[in-house]
């Protein structure tokens, strides 16, 4: 070789190291996406830059490299959606009883299903299918509320999902523990099991303020308190609600109730709080108390149109939920749920600016991460926050042409334009393909299932 050529051959080399060595080797990077970070401006052919389950550079990610490298050119790039309040095992109900009122469907169909096929297998496998629908449409963290939460918790983490998990307290004797006493020792035992672990927080459950006794959620709170761990409950979700509460409390309001009992505080996620009053609402900006929102639920069960408004005028945290996918909605579509709730506003505003596409997706996202005091984890793409992280498709015809982003992803796609779903930096799906679920296996088993639930009811 000529020394001319050595020379140059030499200098290409010490540039490629140079470049090797200026690269920072991280777990996955996504590149060439349009990023709605939730956190500032969206950022068009920008990427993200995930190490050891944290988001570490947001937008120019080109001195970073991976082994694993996805292409989201032409698509989404944002927050995991954060479900405020479900539950998810009640997959295995879903369409057992439609077009029902709240209190015909758990009365005459919810409640005896419950009692006749609930176990804690029956739990697992629920919990399963859902986590399966829950990744192949992009919601990566969820809020429960049912019976066996340790199974729930146990499959939530299998699958790589983060859950807040809250363990039912009714009066009455549910599938799990047929006494009161039993549910609390339950619950000792199940915030000790999952205490500190990086995607599950155990939470309590009660009911609804017509389900649990004063004193029982008087000792709720005080469990609370003592363990350190927050509370989901049902709240002023329909007009009957507010009778049967007002009949046995002096004619106070569910809400008005709960405060007037010590029971209210920034620990509490309320579920639905269709029917509050503005003092109601007032009270609860003063506590710190979270809202979940749930408008395909209280469409299907015909309970009303929340104020969601007001709420978030008063300084409320807002979040969305699905609610159970079992006759109050049928599934766990968060991008369905978006829409929803964008839409109901408009209607009980009057006015089509009352609920914008990038409000809604902020509920799905950041507002869901406030409401369940994980602002400071995740809900936006920020480096140092969890890498939860969702693309998604916006090439297709559904989709297209995309003006704005964020209507593209709330009045245009679907949960199943989600093709990459990763949780904690773990890739749970990519291209459509669920990793950490057998999706056979679990549909297989949900027909079983209903076979059986068929049998029971008979």
């Amino acid at each position: 070789m000529k020394p001319f050529a050595v020379r140059r051959w030499l200098f290409a080399v010490l540039i490629f190291a140079s470049s090797v060595q200026a690269a920072q080797k991280v777990d996955i990077v996504i590149r060439d996406g349009t990023i709605v970070t939730m956190a500032g401006p969206n950022i068009p052919n920008g990427g993200v830059a995930i190490d050891k389950g944290k988001i570490v550079a947001v937008g120019d990610v080109s001195q970073y490299v991976s082994t694993t490298t996805i292409d989201a050119h032409g698509n989404a790039v944002l927050p995991g959606f954060v479900n405020t309040h479900t539950h998810v095992a009640m997959v295995l109900f879903r369409g057992i009883a439609d077009d029902r009122d709240l209190m015909d469907w758990l009365q005459h169909y919810i409640f005896p299903a419950e009692a006749k096929n609930v176990t804690a297998e029956f739990v697992k496998w629920g919990t399963r299918l859902a986590a399966a629908e829950m990744i192949q449409s992009g919601t990566t963290t969820f809020t429960d509320m049912y019976y066996f939460e340790s199974e729930v918790a146990a499959e939530a983490k299998r699958a790589g999902l983060r859950g807040v998990v809250g363990e039912t307290l009714i009066d009455f004797p549910a599938p799990d523990n047929k006494t009161w006493d039993a549910a609390v020792a339950y619950i000792r035992n199940f915030v000790k099991q999952w205490h500190g672990d990086p995607l599950i927080t155990p939470a309590l459950a009660p009911h609804s303020p017509y389900l649990v006794s004063r004193e029982h959620l008087q000792q709720t709170r005080r469990l609370a308190d003592e363990l350190h761990v927050p509370i989901l409950i049902h709240v002023s979700e329909t007009r009957d609600e507010l009778r049967q509460v007002a009949e046995k409390q002096n004619g106070l309001l569910p809400g008005l109730y709960l405060d007037s009992i010590g029971f209210l505080a920034h620990d509490v996620i309320a579920a639905h709080g269709v029917w509050l009053s503005p003092e109601e609402i007032r009270v609860f900006a003063q506590r710190g108390v979270g809202i979940a929102h749930c408008p395909e639920s209280n469409e299907m069960l015909a309970s009303g149109m929340a104020p969601v408004a007001d709420m978030l005028r008063a300084g409320i945290n807002v979040g969305l939920g699905t609610d159970g996918p079992a006759g109050s909605n049928n599934n766990l579509d968060m991008v369905e749920e978006m829409a929803s709730a964008a839409r109901l506003q408009k209607i009980k505003m009057m006015d089509p600016k009352a609920l914008s596409a990038r409000k809604v997706l902020e509920m799905a996202t950041i507002g869901g991460a406030r409401v369940l005091g994980m602002e400071q984890k995740i809900g936006t793409l920020e480096p140092g926050k969890q890498a939860d992280v969702v693309i998604v498709n916006l090439q297709q015809a559904k989709t297209q042409p995309v003006y704005a982003v964020e209507s593209a992803i709330v009045y245009a796609a679907s949960g199943s334009s989600v093709i990459t779903t990763i949780c904690d930096g773990k890739i749970l799906m990519r291209d459509g393909k669920v990793r950490t679920v057998d999706v056979p296996a679990a549909i297989a088993k949900a027909k079983q299932y209903r076979d059986q639930v068929v049998k029971s009811l008979q």
